[in-house]
């Protein structure tokens, strides 16, 4: 048998990797500068992280949620405590798509709508209603499509009022991410964030704030969105949740009632998962990343700001997008083949996605900042 053939693959097989650095099969060391999409938030088996795992797996792996899970109780504890919402309730599962899944699902089911508004440039995951939200034709096949799914431009005000005007009573929820990150790093204005969670409250529909890539301090916040002091219905979360094991979740307002049943999962929040996330949590809290993601957020950018073919730098804390003037792939390719550091690209062609661990250190970064700067004084 094949492997199915979906992914274009550098030929590149990483077998070993530490802190923001790996190595390939054939002894060659690369910076990692894009984490794997944004899911390496505390480095490569970080000794924390590694302990917690392996002490899990000498208790228990996995059963399912038919039975109590002190882990789970431990994770939604802590995750509260460092996100500023204790309030709100989590449910775990394994992914960022499949957490979006569920808050749309628990949308629908709390106001009995059924319409859902995203926005152009969206990327919210490749399953059924998650897809359908995301603007990419290329990856929504015909059973996904559906006149229920609702596109509007990005921070555009005026366009997001008349539809509420005119299809407000229909729609279930409204979807946007805290940064698009496949979108390019595209930042939502205040104003915008604004009238949506306005909108939704005048039309009782739920904002659902997708921080799969934005979230876990990736920002120089929890949340992406808290900088603007919106509080959304919910929040879904995955990515950098884990550190590189599978988990996503939804934290969820109150105001949302639990009835069994309602939502399900078969490996969500398993035992390894939960040590994994709970570790994440440990280190983000004892290491002060949020505060070294900001730090390092301004030292990169200042540092790259005056470089030749950099037209703009759209960031926030380490998630950071460096618009060339030409398309990046280019760049991208003698980054990773003449350099050894690993980028990334996004849905906008010309956008250079920068993802680095939240604990990189200003060694790791000057050699990124003086191999970007020898690329681009090359064209």
């Amino acid at each position: 048998m094949n492997l199915f053939n979906v992914y274009p693959l550098f030929n590149i097989n990483p077998v070993k990797a530490q802190g923001s650095f790996l190595w390939d099969d054939k002894g060659e060391k690369y910076l990692d500068f894009y984490g794997g999409h944004a899911v390496i938030s505390i480095g490569h088996n970080h000794p924390h992280y590694q302990n917690k795992l392996k002490d899990q797996l000498e208790k228990i792996s996995f059963y399912s949620n038919s039975v109590q899970n002190e882990l789970q109780t431990e994770l939604a504890d802590k995750l509260g405590k460092l996100s500023g919402y204790e309030d709100y309730h989590l449910f775990l599962c394994n992914s960022g798509a499949e957490a979006n899944e569920n808050a749309l699902k628990l949308a629908s089911f709390h106001n009995g709508k059924s319409k859902v508004l995203y926005f152009s440039g969206a990327f919210h995951g490749r399953t059924s209603a998650a897809v359908s939200v995301t603007d990419n034709p290329k990856i929504v096949a015909p059973v996904n499509f559906s006149e229920r799914f609702i596109k509007s431009e990005w921070n555009d005000i005026k366009q997001l009022e008349d539809i509420f005007e005119t299809q407000g009573n229909e729609i279930s929820s409204v979807i946007i991410e805290g940064i698009q990150g496949v979108g390019g790093i595209m930042i939502p204005t205040a104003e915008f964030l604004s009238k949506i969670k306005e909108l939704c409250g005048k039309y009782n529909a739920s904002l659902i704030l997708d921080e799969v890539q934005s979230g876990y301090g990736r920002s120089g916040y929890f949340f992406a969105h808290q900088e603007f002091e919106i509080q959304p219905d919910m929040i879904t979360v995955a990515k950098g949740m884990g550190n590189g094991f599978p988990i996503g979740g939804v934290l969820i307002h109150p105001k949302f009632e639990a009835s069994n049943g309602l939502l399900g999962t078969t490996f969500g929040g398993n035992h390894l998962a939960c040590a994994a996330a709970i570790a994440v949590l440990d280190v983000m809290k004892d290491e002060n990343l949020i505060e070294n993601t900001q730090q390092m957020g301004d030292y990169i950018e200042n540092e790259i700001k005056d470089f030749p073919h950099i037209k703009s730098i759209r960031r926030k804390g380490l998630m950071i997008g460096v618009e060339l003037d030409q398309d990046c792939s280019e760049v991208r390719k003698s980054l990773l083949y003449d350099h050894h550091i690993f980028t990334g690209n996004s849905n906008d062609k010309n956008v250079l996605r920068i993802l680095p661990a939240l604990n990189i250190g200003k060694q790791e970064t000057d050699l990124f900042v003086g191999a970007l700067k020898v690329v681009l004084d090359k064209i």
